[in-house]
């Protein structure tokens, strides 16, 4: 076994030694240096060859087998017991468009592969939490970032092979793996083909709320096409006094919005498609359902799903925006 496995100890390195071998032993199992019921090295051979202390070698050990990676036989040793493999999934919230996305990732990954998945609903202390306390636990990490100074530092404590950025590439480096959608030129380029859809209103209205964590970049692509196309033009973002215009075509990242639209649309008697247009943004399964079917911008994320699964399988780096397209229905 000694000359199978070898331990690469970085005296200089962040990551803490008890970690670096969990990961030395996981590296191991991915390029099948080690197989299932291989012995590995003994506590106090590792001790003595790489000058660890046994707490560290033991809380190793631990971690791997409480993963259920390793197992052990009184007398005998540690062994590898399985090569199941668990990856962590950071969401931000559990919205419809998001159990698309985290199905086609699940269903897309090989039998050894068990997800855990959690939510930072955008709060920062969460997000700190659940990934400082998943350090060295999983495989690999799946992680759905939102915009905010802090991130940067908690993302540096992991591999780079080892972590995956999603839906938006807003914290990624030139040599981070991301599959994410675009919400700057493909915006704009989904708009410009809803161009003849848009002529039957007077003006477009972006409705953008306080609330929303969709990314800001998106105002700027809208006006962008809206001087250039020579639209007349209007941002809210403050709905709580809205109501709704006629001959007005309104965009919206907000799903709750929808639902005060066509509230007014009913009271006042306004047929969708014709006496006001509306385009909502994320494909969601009920859309193409809602009042004879709402028009959407959205990536597809069932693909986004897929190519996530990827990186988990395949173990290459991977840099994939997922095309953001228009899907036209009768609300506009």
């Amino acid at each position: 076994m000694k000359n199978k496995f070898i331990f690469n100890i970085n005296l200089n390195s962040d990551i803490p030694k008890y970690q670096q071998l969990v990961n030395a032993i996981n590296d191991a199992l991915a390029n099948d240096t080690l197989l299932v019921g291989d012995m590995l090295p003994s506590v106090n051979s590792i001790c003595k060859e790489y000058k660890l202390s046994r707490d560290t070698v033991f809380k190793s050990y631990t971690i791997l087998k409480e993963q259920k990676v390793i197992d052990s036989v009184p007398n005998k040793g540690y062994y590898v017991a399985n090569v199941t493999r668990k990856v962590l999934l950071v969401l931000d919230t559990f919205k419809a468009y998001k159990e698309v996305l985290y199905h086609s990732f699940i269903n897309n990954l090989p039998d050894n592969i068990i997800t855990d998945v959690q939510f930072h609903h955008y709060n920062i202390e969460n997000f700190k939490t659940i990934l400082n306390n998943s350090k060295g636990k999983y495989y690999k990490y799946v992680v759905m970032g939102f915009d905010n100074d802090a991130i940067p530092s908690v993302l540096n404590g992991f591999r780079n092979e080892k972590l995956l950025l999603i839906d938006w590439n807003i914290h990624a480096k030139t040599d981070s793996n991301f599959v994410c959608q675009d919400f700057g030129d493909s915006f704009f380029y989904a708009l410009k083909d809803a161009q003849e859809s848009f002529k039957k209103y007077k003006e477009i209205h972006f409705v953008y709320p306080k609330f929303t964590y969709h990314p800001i970049e998106a105002i700027s692509h809208f006006e962008r096409y809206c001087n250039n196309f020579l639209f007349k033009y209007k941002v809210i973002k403050d709905i709580k006094n809205f109501k709704i215009e006629k001959n007005v075509a309104y965009i919206s990242v907000s799903d709750r919005f929808l639902g005060t639209f066509l509230e007014q649309c009913r009271s006042y008697d306004l047929e969708p498609g014709v006496d006001v247009g509306f385009l909502s943004y994320n494909e969601t399964p009920m859309k193409k359902f809602i009042y004879k079917g709402i028009s959407v911008i959205s990536t597809n994320f069932k693909t986004l799903g897929e190519k996530a699964a990827e990186f988990i399988y395949k173990d290459a780096p991977i840099q994939k925006f997922i095309p953001t397209n228009l899907i036209l229905r009768e609300s506009l």
